[in-house]
């Protein structure tokens, strides 16, 4: 149901549940088992994609009627919730590419990456209304860190789905695409990101992170020795080298 692919610093997941990549326990068995695997041995950059029609069409709701209590289902959720925000703890560049409908899951995976790139005639959702559930992937909040608590309410109260138009003009989409040539051109953006000094961007992440959890000034109290610590890396001494000797832009990077 997943592949992990990984070719000179990039590593690419495929997501290939037909006929609609629904959530269902062997999909989340498998997605879990990519992770560990990116885990143990980082990428330099991920891209998250789905092979077939459509990103996803949702969850296996089968999965939602076998809860039999509430506290089964916070136990379930738990599971669900670790999908995401492992995704998002990597510690390297991750990009989603969108390359149709995205609903639920998939969506609260996408806004989990770093950045979501979507081909134009992608449509994305959270539905879960029409089951009587909020999302529960840590969609709803990452949505309102990107748009807006207003428009993450919109985007969930209705149950509507957007296009990646109106999802770029919010802020939760970071390019649109067009669809012709959309999956080469996801990955040749994802493959530049790996190409380049992986361990700053790591290094961005964290600075970001603490932005996220304390606005500026938590953030400022971490970006100097978060920078400083560059010094360590080989990118960093090389591309200095190479500035004054050669001018900018002639560096190439390790990820070390």
């Amino acid at each position: 149901m997943t592949r992990l692919d990984r070719e000179d610093g990039l590593a690419v997941l495929t997501i290939d549940a037909p006929p609609l990549n629904l959530y269902t326990a062997s999909l989340q068995r498998d997605l879990l088992e990519a992770i560990a695997a990116l885990e143990d041995r980082p990428a330099r950059a991920l891209l998250i994609r789905a092979q077939g029609r459509v990103v996803s069409g949702g969850v296996d709701v089968a999965l939602f009627d076998a809860q039999g209590s509430p506290a089964e289902a916070k136990v379930f959720f738990d599971e669900l919730l670790t999908v995401p925000d492992r995704i998002a703890a990597l510690p390297f560049p991750t990009v989603f590419a969108a390359h149709g409908l995205c609903l639920t899951w998939a969506f609260e995976v996408a806004v989990a990456c770093d950045l979501l790139l979507a081909a134009s005639r992608a449509k994305f959702g959270l539905v879960e209304k029409v089951v009587g559930l909020t999302p529960t992937m840590g969609g709803t909040q990452r949505l309102a860190a990107r748009a807006g608590v207003a428009r993450a309410k919109e985007f969930v109260f209705t149950g509507d789905t957007y296009s990646a138009e109106t999802l770029e003009r919010w802020n939760v989409v970071n390019r649109v695409l067009p669809d012709e040539g959309f999956d080469a051109a996801a990955r040749e953006f994802t493959a530049r990101l790996a190409a380049g000094p992986t361990r700053a961007h790591a290094a961005t992440k964290r600075i970001l992170a603490h932005f996220e959890h304390g606005g500026v000034p938590e953030a400022n109290a971490h970006v100097t020795s978060i920078a400083a610590e560059l010094f360590d890396t080989e990118d960093l001494r090389g591309a200095v080298k190479s500035f004054l000797a050669e001018g900018p832009g002639k560096a190439s990077f390790t990820g070390r």
